[in-house]
């Protein structure tokens, strides 16, 4: 089983994105049958059924085996993945494209950016789990609080320059062997969390 599969289809995104059949998909994350689906979600066995027979139509889920259960035969089933990835071109003309955002100071830009590095590294971990291999990747994550405008601009030109310098350190465009890696970096405000929920007590 991949750890995520992605859905470029329109039909096979429709079809996953439907609630009872995500539960279902979740249930099956192990190998199973419409009748032990069913039971497990508390639901009629020909509905449960329906819907399997959907998403095995989708690509979602994979036949594992015919299993034997008394005068009867259960065809057992399991997702093709732990997770699933519904990518931009799913949506066609209204996919977002970083291409067509010129300003690079743009939050569309960075969405569209942010939308091509996940479906890219997506499509990447799928073949690595087909091809029993791991993928090198790294994840940065900081916060920096600015005391105003100007801190920020002076923030984005030293970060540029420093980016700038250690790529060009370590950029070997005549390595034969060498393979090449996409460096992104985006800045936004971050959101702010969220109160955890408080539930008075009798005390």
């Amino acid at each position: 089983m991949n750890h995520v599969a992605l859905l470029r289809d329109p039909e096979a995104a429709r079809t996953v994105l439907d609630p009872l059949r995500t539960r279902i998909l979740h249930v099956l994350r192990e190998p199973g049958s419409a009748a032990s689906v069913a039971r497990d979600l508390d639901l009629p066995r020909q509905r449960v059924a329906y819907h399997v027979r959907e998403l095995e139509k989708a690509g979602v889920l994979e036949h594992v085996e015919d299993r034997r259960k008394g005068n009867c035969t259960e065809r057992i089933v399991r997702a093709t993945a732990r997770s699933y990835l519904v990518v931009p071109e799913a949506l066609g003309l209204l996919a977002s494209n970083a291409a067509e955002i010129a300003d690079r100071f743009s939050s569309l830009h960075l969405i569209a950016q942010a939308m091509h590095t996940v479906e890219s590294v997506a499509d990447l971990r799928q073949k690595a789990d087909e091809a029993g291999k791991r993928l090198a990747t790294l994840s940065l994550v900081s916060e920096v609080r600015f005391g105003s405008p100007a801190a920020q601009n002076r923030f984005a030109e030293e970060l540029t320059e420093a980016i700038a310098t250690l790529v060009a350190r370590h950029h070997d465009p005549e390595a034969a062997t060498g393979r090449s890696y996409r460096l992104q970096i985006g800045v936004h405000p971050d959101a702010p969390t969220p109160h955890p929920l408080t539930i008075p007590t009798d005390e």
